[in-house]
């Protein structure tokens, strides 16, 4: 990357340009943003407090509550000042943080719910080994080497994006750094960035997908060879939080950056607020209001509060 690229500023256009509209968007998006950060606290702090959470799907979802704080954290907080200030100019160095860090944080996610589908698939379909196959320290290296991948994606990404020149107009038409607003200014030839930018989220997005796929292909095919009615609603009641999770992460994610750039249109940004901000909200409510272990767990917490005053 050049010098002169920290020299470069760019003009985010936002979410509208319509002054009726930026302050109810602006009490909008800081609830959501207030309501994110409550519920994913309250997820890691409720694992963190109750022993009988203490097992390798609670802390792949600790990890899941944490990522999604930071990836809504990357995103909402710029969003929201640039809907009440007439100055949205980024810096190149700003942009390039913004994306390299939102980059980092939804590849892990991609990584982490696979980790999480592969554990619901030891759990169901071999439960006599699930402590042995899904220890501490195998739990441990799988949140290693998704955080490192994810590393290395980020950075082959933003060298992608922001490796090449840009002399031409600086207006990114999003509210955020993303790929395809930013490789629009590259005055440079992309086509080779592009590729290289579809096949890293194709190994990232489609790999992570047939990993779901394949141990949810193996959880039905042992729960409808299990003999007791009861025994096999418990088994797709553990299920169905992550595949709802799934289904909102990787329905953006498809529609987004798996389809050619100029196939994008006005819909992206609506694609873009629901996965960045909507999605990392919904997330620790799917996981709580549909989980037994975790309603009784807050059960326990609030009634010692309430008698230790």
């Amino acid at each position: 990357m050049g010098g002169n690229h920290t020299q470069i500023k760019f003009i985010l256009f936002g979410i509208t340009d319509s002054p009726c509209a930026q302050i109810p968007l602006f009490v909008l998006f800081l609830l959501i943003y207030i309501v994110t950060i409550l519920g994913n606290v309250g997820i890691v702090t409720l694992v963190w407090v109750s022993p009988s959470l203490h097992t390798p799907m609670y802390f792949f979802l600790t990890h899941l509550a944490f990522i999604d704080i930071c990836y809504s954290t990357v995103i909402s907080p710029r969003m929201l000042a640039d809907l009440l200030a007439e100055d949205k100019t980024i810096s190149f160095t700003g942009c390039m943080t913004q994306f390299i860090m939102f980059a980092f944080f939804g590849s892990a996610e991609c990584h982490l719910l696979a980790m999480m589908a592969y554990d619901r698939h030891v759990a169901i379909c071999q439960p006599l080994l699930y402590v042995t196959i899904i220890s501490s320290r195998v739990c441990w290296q799988l949140i290693a080497s998704s955080y490192v991948f994810a590393f290395l994606s980020a950075i082959i990404y933003t060298w992608c994006v922001f490796g090449g020149s840009f002399c031409g107009p600086n207006h990114i038409d999003h509210f955020f750094c993303d790929v395809v607003p930013v490789l629009k200014l590259v005055c440079s030839d992309t086509h080779s960035s592009e590729m290289v930018i579809f096949a890293f989220v194709t190994i990232n997005v489609v790999g992570a997908v047939v990993v779901i796929l394949l141990s949810y292909i193996s959880i039905i095919r042992t729960v409808l060879r299990m003999c007791s009615a009861q025994s096999r609603a418990r088994a797709f009641h553990t299920c169905t939080s992550h595949l709802m999770a799934v289904a909102l992460f990787f329905g953006t994610a498809f529609f987004m950056y798996l389809q050619p750039p100029s196939s994008h249109r006005s819909l992206d940004k609506v694609a873009s607020i629901f996965y960045t901000t909507v999605t990392p909200m919904l997330n620790p409510f799917i996981y709580s209001l549909r989980n037994k272990e975790v309603k009784e767990a807050l059960n326990k917490c609030t009634r010692r509060v309430f008698n230790h005053w």
